[in-house]
């Protein structure tokens, strides 16, 4: 039925005001920063265009302005006791302090994501799937140390083995309704492996056919679509294919190679209609990558509506990933509210922490949960060194010196972290020695959680990546395992 003009007039004035509004919401986050985190969220930003949140997760930040409850659970290993980690204030960044006190001399995981949309769809370790027949583990507590705002916090580090899920959900899309989905994720931290996902997905925890997910999707696997270059890429996992728009099994030109430190990720989904969007989370605007008809078999979707993080829909676990915040909507979201999203997220401050950290503290290798170890408190030069459950005992602790040395002191004897006979192949052995000064004694601590030899540029590692007490480190060319991820503190 054609519109009358009266109509099409109040529909323009209407689309005006909204435009209007979007508008002074992105141009407010744009001007006051990281304070505005208080006043407007994402969901308050999506609420406002009329595709409110459903689900709302992030172990960083509250997402709306109103939040005052937890983001997460950690559980520590020492007692299996567990604690939420909430806000410094309501819409605020996270507390992180209560953490680290909670996980002093042990380590902690990441056992429960709450969902901030009031809908109770939390996120816990995924049960078992078609795919891997065994649940998945939460992941590491400490592995992903960023600041936001000038305040400590904590992301979701995932490795094979790891992922989250909800398969009972309150409000998500199903079948083909609209839906709309961000996430803000490392890009640096990424592998070909099926599937670093957040989004909708089966609720079986099956492949339960074509358009059975809608779910965005960071890596540079090239199974299926791919992207320009080499990747990552943002895709969507619809299931049976990650798709990069609307070809099968097709690389899309218009799909770039994305690998910001801090990437924000959207996939939006609504009647044979679809597109990726993504940008640089720290700073400037959102590109489209795609935005057209769905893939063919995918028209119309059959979305079952549960979440996942980290896995794919039949809990295929061979992705790596970390994520911070992402959201689902109910309805399809605009392109300026998508904008003004974007906006907050820049607004939040989110930076690389210190990975490594500076001072004292234990070493912890996030890929096992465990921590470095100097085995029995040696002080014994050429002792190599291993990964041992985290104790806080002085054979675990470690200390960042100004001269880029890592030493531990036993029994009054202070010795440094060594590349044993100054080696630069990899498999030379980690040891301890006394302190001389020389660079096969310095170490770089890197954003992207990698710790590296000044002499040799090869990464501290744990041998075979190993999870295992005992578990042996040496130096080995940097791959971007998990088994080269440290933290200090």
């Amino acid at each position: 039925m054609k519109a009358s003009a009266w109509s099409r007039r109040k529909l323009g004035s209407l689309a005006a005001g909204i435009t209007v509004v979007l508008g002074t919401i992105a141009g407010t986050a744009a001007m006051t920063g990281a304070a505005h985190a208080a006043s407007q969220g994402p969901c308050d930003i999506y609420a406002a265009g009329g595709t409110p949140c459903v689900a709302a997760h992030s172990t960083t930040r509250a997402l709306s302005a109103a939040y005052n409850g937890p983001l997460y659970q950690v559980r520590r290993s020492s007692d299996n006791t567990t604690t939420n980690i909430g806000l410094l204030s309501a819409g605020g960044v996270a507390n992180a302090a209560a953490q680290d006190s909670f996980c002093a001399g042990t380590s902690c995981v990441i056992t429960v994501i709450y969902d901030q949309s009031g809908r109770g769809n939390n996120l816990t370790p995924a049960p078992a799937g078609g795919y891997v027949h065994t649940p998945d583990s939460p992941a590491n507590a400490t592995a992903a140390p960023i600041t936001v705002g000038g305040h400590k916090a904590y992301g979701v580090f995932t490795s094979t083995g790891i992922g989250y899920r909800d398969d009972t959900t309150n409000g998500v899309a199903t079948g083909d309704s609209p839906e709309g989905e961000y996430d803000v994720v490392d890009g640096t931290h990424y592998n070909n492996g099926c599937c670093f996902d957040y989004g909708n997905a089966e609720t079986t925890n099956n492949d339960d056919g074509n358009g059975t997910m809608e779910a965005i999707y960071f890596g540079n696997a090239s199974y299926w679509d791919t992207g320009a270059g080499n990747g990552p890429w943002i895709m969507a996992d619809l299931e049976n294919g990650l798709f990069s728009g609307s070809n099968v099994n097709s690389p899309n030109p218009g799909d770039p190679t994305i690998n910001y430190r801090f990437t924000t990720a959207m996939i939006k989904g609504g009647a044979n209609q679809w597109a990726i969007r993504g940008g640089n989370a720290a700073s400037g605007g959102l590109s489209t990558f795609y935005s057209g008809p769905r893939p063919p078999g995918y028209n119309p979707m059959h979305k079952e509506g549960a979440i996942l993080l980290g896995i794919g829909g039949d809990n295929s676990d061979g992705a790596a990933g970390t994520f911070y915040e992402g959201v689902m909507t109910s309805g399809y979201p605009s392109d300026a509210t998508e904008a003004a999203v974007q906006a907050n997220i820049n607004a939040a401050g989110y930076a690389a922490g210190t990975s490594g950290g500076t001072g004292t503290g234990a070493l912890h290798a996030n890929g096992a949960s465990k921590c470095l170890d100097d085995p029995n408190g040696s002080t014994t030069g050429g002792t190599q060194l291993q990964i041992y459950g985290c104790n806080g005992q002085a054979n675990q602790t470690w200390t960042r010196t100004s001269s880029n040395q890592l030493t531990v002191t036993n029994s009054g004897t202070t010795d440094c972290l060594d590349a044993n006979g100054q080696g630069t192949s990899p498999g030379t052995k980690v040891i301890i020695w006394p302190c001389s000064g020389q660079s096969n004694q310095q170490w770089q601590f890197n954003a992207n959680g990698t710790v590296t030899g000044v002499q040799s540029g090869l990464c501290l590692d744990v041998t075979g990546a190993s999870t295992a007490d005992g578990a042996l480190v040496e130096l080995w060319t940097c791959n971007g395992g998990s088994n080269q991820q440290w933290n200090l503190g």
